[in-house]
């Protein structure tokens, strides 16, 4: 690259007249966009190749619910296939925006279920708030059978994929701008939320500040309450109808535990016991006569969740009151990685099968580890919430995880002066309220990590005219009746039957 010289001279006369300075800047030009593009055909991935880069000044790009996203500014898009083993087949795509639009910072983004795929659609937000933003498949395509007997697709499904991303991403954005990003932040919910601690826990250096939206971390005991959901639903299905009734006597039935303007609209914190769970299978069977004993006994294996046929240790808690039955079940590829294409699934039972399930897969896919201590050090800021009625990715462990990680940095406060926890009210598997939109969070999370501004309270669900509030576990919302206004109050801690170690095995290294 040619510079220009500028050649400046100061002469300042001192008392006894002598010169002061005399100086020479040297200002390098812009750097152009097709200085920016040579650049990148330069780059030289390790264990990968760059399979496309292109320039898109189109405005619009299909979203990830199919709809166009119009006024997206110019970008530089690069494609790139990593192979780190033999077996593995990565593919990651990246953003970039303009030189002039880029606010000198970096969004890893997570996917969802299987992956498998690249949501290009993904991106676009990220891009029109000026970051540079990476994603991939991790590792899975062209579709889930790809990990079937293949361990280097566990590997890359379970961790490696993300990390490669992120490596490539920030070697790519050097390249692209001449400058590493100031800030990189990770974005991910459900898988993503598995690929979120999977970077704080292993990565740390990875990222500064992180998103672990509904996490499915804790993968081989979730999966294993799919399957268990799936064999009682297969022998015992339920209506649209009888769903309704179970999920309105669940929220009925914890109405009194809520704060007014809450109260039969859904439910806050649905942790629960044996005792509750009965009432709750009775008032069903009050509000939908269609209801048989045999749904009754279903149910109680469905809130209870799956145990070991011989030990009886508990392997993942159950359906969360007031969520979903029908999506509670389903996603039992990784059954087929371990037992074969050809497996059935009803045949699979909870006593050698799961013990060869877990001991097979566990060690790569869960995220299950509390010291994250190299990412505290470091000054990383973790934001993670669940959905209190989500039955894809119920809370339990999640909860657990983070009581373990409060038991492993001996206190709530320590824990809290970099990683906080958010059960969300009535929220689901994904949308729910708008401040718990990756956007919004991620805004909370910069002002967190880059000004030092903790998020003590969430706005959250609307409640006719009001907007309730929502704190970082174990701080709940309650409610003060002489102001009728919300106030935090303190929560229960705990309460949750965690996993057993056995179905947590260390992970690999």
């Amino acid at each position: 690259m040619k510079l220009k010289t500028l050649l400046s001279c100061a002469v300042m006369l001192l008392g006894n007249g002598g010169l002061f300075a005399q100086s020479a800047v040297a200002v390098a030009p812009a750097a152009s966009h097709e200085d920016r593009l040579g650049a990148l055909k330069s780059v030289e991935i390790e264990d990968g190749i760059i399979s496309s880069i292109q320039r898109d000044a189109s405005s619009a790009q299909p979203s990830p619910d199919g709809r166009a996203q119009d006024n997206l500014p110019p970008r530089t898009i690069v494609k790139a296939v990593l192979k780190p083993e033999k077996g593995s087949n990565i593919n990651i795509e990246i953003w970039l925006p303009d030189a002039e639009n880029w606010n000198k910072r970096f969004v890893g983004l997570g996917n969802g279920g299987s992956a498998g795929r690249i949501n290009s659609g993904s991106l676009a937000w990220p891009l029109s708030s000026g970051y540079a933003v990476a994603t991939t498949d991790m590792g899975t395509a062209p579709n889930s059978d790809s990990g079937v007997g293949n361990p280097e697709v566990w590997k890359d499904f379970g961790f490696r994929a993300t990390h490669l991303m992120t490596l490539a991403a920030k070697q790519v954005i050097k390249a692209y701008y001449g400058d590493a990003p100031d800030h990189s932040y990770f974005i991910g919910g459900s898988t993503g939320g598995q690929q979120a601690l999977q970077e704080a826990q292993k990565y740390p250096d990875d990222y500064d500040g992180i998103i672990a939206g509904i996490p499915a971390h804790c993968r081989t005991p979730l999966h294993a309450y799919f399957l268990w959901n799936d064999q009682i639903l297969r022998n015992c299905p339920f209506t649209k109808e009888q769903e309704a009734a179970v999920i309105a006597a669940g929220v009925e039935y914890m109405a009194p535990r809520e704060t007014p303007p809450a109260a039969g609209k859904f439910i806050s914190d649905p942790r629960c016991d044996d005792k509750d769970i009965e009432a709750v299978i009775a008032l069903a069977l009050q509000k939908d006569p269609t209801l048989t004993p045999q749904h009754a006994e279903a149910l109680r294996k469905l809130f209870g969740g799956p145990k070991h046929a011989v030990t009886g240790e508990r392997i993942f808690n159950g359906i969360p009151f007031g969520s979903s039955i029908s999506a509670s079940h389903g996603h039992l590829y990784l059954f087929k990685w371990v037992f074969g294409a050809d497996k059935k699934f009803e045949d699979i039972n909870f006593g050698a099968d799961i013990d060869t399930y877990t001991a097979t897969l566990g060690p790569y896919l869960n995220a299950e580890n509390p010291d994250l201590s190299a990412f505290e050090k470091r000054g990383g800021k973790l934001i993670m919430n669940s959905g209190s009625a989500d039955s894809i990715v119920p809370y339990h462990a999640t909860l657990d995880y983070y009581e373990r990680v409060i038991e492993h940095f001996g206190s709530p406060e320590k824990v809290r002066s970099f990683f906080r926890y958010y059960i969300i009210p009535g929220m689901g598997h994904g949308g729910g309220p708008a401040a718990f939109q990756s956007q919004n969070l991620l805004t909370v999370l910069r002002n967190w990590h880059e000004k030092g501004i903790a998020p003590d309270m969430l706005p959250g669900q609307r409640l006719g005219k009001t907007e309730s509030p929502i704190f970082p576990y174990p701080t709940k919302t309650g409610w003060d009746a002489e102001t009728s206004s919300f106030k935090p109050v303190t929560g229960p801690r705990g309460g949750v039957e965690p996993v057993a170690p056995a179905f947590r095995p260390a992970a690999s290294q």
